[in-house]
């Protein structure tokens, strides 16, 4: 594993994590620029990505560490600079909560703006996970005796048994739903059908990823990403029926103009 990079003649080694999160906000960035373009939409949409990054990483960070209290009774303040430590539901959470505010103040409705960054989110949230896995931060899975079980004794938390690759299977689960999410709204679809399908899709990888990962088991034998994953499920469930329903009304609406 690399968790730092060492340039010659550079005084400071680059973190391998901080750098892929950098890429996936670039990645997200061109996909969500392009997604406005091809609807039509004239807004900034690379500073709203880099502003969406920022508050991510800060709920991810914020979460964790409610998440995990013994941490911050160990190493106090310094728990919230430290680079591992990423909870995915408090990302998740202030990530949608700056896109709503941006998407409402740049005049594009909150509910579209989520759809249409539907699939950067997906694509920016597998490339980050290289992150995870050339930093060694610890987000590893359970012991393996598969062929691509992996060891990681470098990492910036060492393990010395072969171990599920979690972060790539995420990174896989990632990409495909950023490309589905893609080929889906190069069409008209209600709205809130992107986010609702961003939800589903998202929430069920995560919670199957969890039962090959090492977080602790808080309630019914989940863990609290697998909780949130089931909230995910359901909160997009719910969209996808209020936007199938949506569409209906809209038609119908439609029609009886068409026929006055």
């Amino acid at each position: 594993m690399f968790p730092y990079i060492h340039i010659p003649f550079w005084p400071h080694d680059i973190p391998t994590f901080g750098l892929m999160l950098w890429v996936a906000a670039v990645a997200a960035g061109y996909i969500m620029d392009r997604n406005f373009r091809r609807h039509g939409i004239n807004a900034d949409a690379v500073g709203m990505v880099a502003i969406t990054v920022v508050a991510g990483i800060v709920g991810a960070k914020l979460w964790h560490v409610l998440d995990t209290p013994s941490e911050f009774r160990e190493q106090g303040w310094r728990v919230l600079w430290d680079t591992g430590g990423f909870a995915w539901f408090g990302g998740l959470v202030a990530g949608i909560s700056a896109l709503v505010i941006q998407g409402v103040m740049a005049r594009i409705g909150a509910l579209r703006t989520l759809d249409l960054a539907a699939p950067a989110a997906a694509f920016g949230y597998g490339i980050g996970r290289i992150g995870c896995f050339l930093s060694g931060d610890g987000c590893y899975g359970l012991p393996t005796k598969l062929p691509w079980g992996m060891s990681f004794p470098h990492g910036i938390e060492p393990v010395y048994v072969p171990v599920h690759p979690t972060p790539l299977y995420e990174l896989g689960g990632g990409l495909l739903i950023g490309t589905w999410l893609w080929m889906r709204g190069g069409k008209a679809r209600p709205m809130g059908a992107m986010l609702g399908e961003y939800l589903v899709l998202s929430g069920i990888a995560r919670f199957l990823v969890e039962f090959l990962r090492r977080n602790p088991r808080v309630l019914w034998g989940l863990s609290n990403a697998q909780l949130a994953s089931v909230g995910s499920v359901v909160a997009g469930a719910l969209l996808l029926i209020w936007a199938s329903t949506r569409r209906t009304v809209e038609r119908a609406s439609l029609a009886v103009e068409k026929t006055a």
